[in-house]
């Protein structure tokens, strides 16, 4: 990677018989002209590119493969959160038609192995989440303890002062 940026040069090429200091500042404002030109054509043709999660017809638009996989109705938040992680482009579609709507991931055919890794990443935040709602919370024990403190008989110490002589 170090080398590569090391590697990139601009190239001038400026015709003239003395090298000033007014040819140079023309040279290297026609090349900013050239740059600014290149990037106003860019973006009147309307290449942006989106990382991320996007629309189904952003997604298809890209010219790549496009997969599907169904991720169920539950786990989207730890889905997105493993999709970002990995660099994935995705799109999230509601399917409808059945009757507990179930959600369709759509992915780039070359991100399959992310993909994988993704709900390896997402069926383990699950399956942590399942066996900590197993353990009885920390609050149910508190009252069940309290219940028990109030059901035990409770007798008042008295104090007694004797004078020793």
């Amino acid at each position: 990677m170090q080398e590569e940026v090391e590697n990139k040069t601009v190239h001038f090429a400026v015709k003239t018989t003395v090298v000033t200091a007014k040819v140079l500042w023309r040279a290297l404002k026609a090349y900013e002209d050239h740059i600014k030109r290149k990037l106003s054509i860019k973006e009147l043709s309307g290449e942006k590119t989106v990382k991320g999660m996007q629309t189904v017809k952003q997604l298809i638009g890209k010219g790549e493969g496009v997969s599907k996989m169904d991720i169920g109705d539950e786990g989207i938040r730890e889905f997105n959160q493993a999709a970002k992680k990995y660099g994935v482009d995705y799109a999230i579609v509601k399917d409808k038609s059945e009757d507990p709507p179930k959600y369709v991931v759509f992915f780039k055919a070359k991100d399959a192995d992310a993909i994988s890794m993704v709900m390896k990443e997402k069926a383990a935040k699950l399956k942590k989440n399942e066996n900590s709602m197993e353990k009885p919370s920390v609050l149910m024990k508190l009252k069940e303890f309290k219940i028990k403190a109030a059901s035990f008989i409770h007798r008042d110490k008295e104090k007694k002062k004797e004078r020793e002589r």
